[in-house]
């Protein structure tokens, strides 16, 4: 991988790590129609974790109010039911955010091969694309929009949980599969995604250290340098940052159509590309 290819791959990490549009789909994507190589699923998890890192940041508040409510509210108060009425809603979610990152902890153990491998097919990212930006579209006819995220309820946490258990799959896109599943919940927009970002941060964690852990190993094959890992990385975070700020003032007065409208636009042309060989 070249200076210019980290460069690039970890400004385009950034960018499409938090709107709806697929982050490793794109990492897999703007290589094939430049012709430069696949720069596999290692990379990408690795370059993930300069995205953690600036959600980590621009919700620094956030998250040190909801991790010392649930660090509160692990001290005994009778039943677990009991408990969680009388939880805060930072410590409620806190568990929820707890409880929604286990699918996405199991399906990604269980099918990791999968999702290395032949799940980087342009064929299936481009389908995904399309199908799950159709979802998105439902989602954003049907949705009522009238809860916030003080409204979330367990079963609203599980539900996005899967949503983004889904994610694994290149081309779906975990903030796109989120922000979906709480659009369908009837959660604002803002709201959808604010929730969507902040469950982001364990799963985004525990990808990114795991691939890491095998590339320090050896246990895992990647063939770029620490250097360049570091440059992509640094530029997911910067881009990935600004990104976030952007889509939360977006969606105060938008909807996610333009978002639809650029997946299936996308995925079209990858099929159509794909399929006479003109990248592969």
């Amino acid at each position: 991988m070249s200076t210019l290819e980290s460069i690039v791959l970890g400004v385009v990490q950034g960018l499409t790590e938090f709107l709806p549009i697929s982050s490793t789909g794109h990492l897999r994507i703007v290589p094939a129609l430049v012709g430069w190589d696949d720069p596999g699923a290692a990379f990408t998890a690795v370059t993930q974790l300069g995205t953690m890192a600036a959600v980590v940041l621009f919700f620094r508040v956030d998250l040190v109010r909801i991790g010392l409510a649930w660090l509160r509210s692990l001290r005994p108060l009778g039943t677990l039911r009991a408990r969680f009425t009388r939880l805060s809603l930072d410590a409620r979610l806190g568990w929820y955010i707890l409880f929604a990152t286990i699918p996405i902890g199991i399906f990604g153990l269980a099918f990791k091969d999968q999702i290395e491998n032949g799940a980087r097919d342009l064929y299936l990212i481009a389908s995904a694309l399309i199908v799950a930006g159709l979802v998105l579209l439902a989602a954003e006819e049907v949705s009522k929009r009238n809860r916030g995220i003080e409204d979330i309820k367990a079963r609203d946490g599980m539900a996005v949980g899967v949503a983004q258990a889904l994610a694994l799959v290149p081309g779906v896109s975990r903030s796109g599969a989120t922000i979906a599943a709480g659009l369908f919940l009837g959660l604002d927009r803002t709201s959808a995604a604010r929730f969507s970002f902040l469950l982001s941060v364990p799963a985004v964690v525990l990808s990114g250290l795991f691939e890491l852990a095998g590339i320090v190993t050896g246990s895992e094959q990647q063939d770029v340098s620490t250097a360049k890992l570091t440059i992509a990385t640094l530029l997911a975070f910067m881009t990935g940052y600004a990104a976030i700020a952007w889509m939360l003032r977006f969606l105060t007065s938008h909807s996610t159509i333009v978002f639809v409208a650029y997946r299936v636009v996308l995925g079209t042309v990858v099929l159509v590309l794909a399929s006479t060989g003109a990248i592969h």
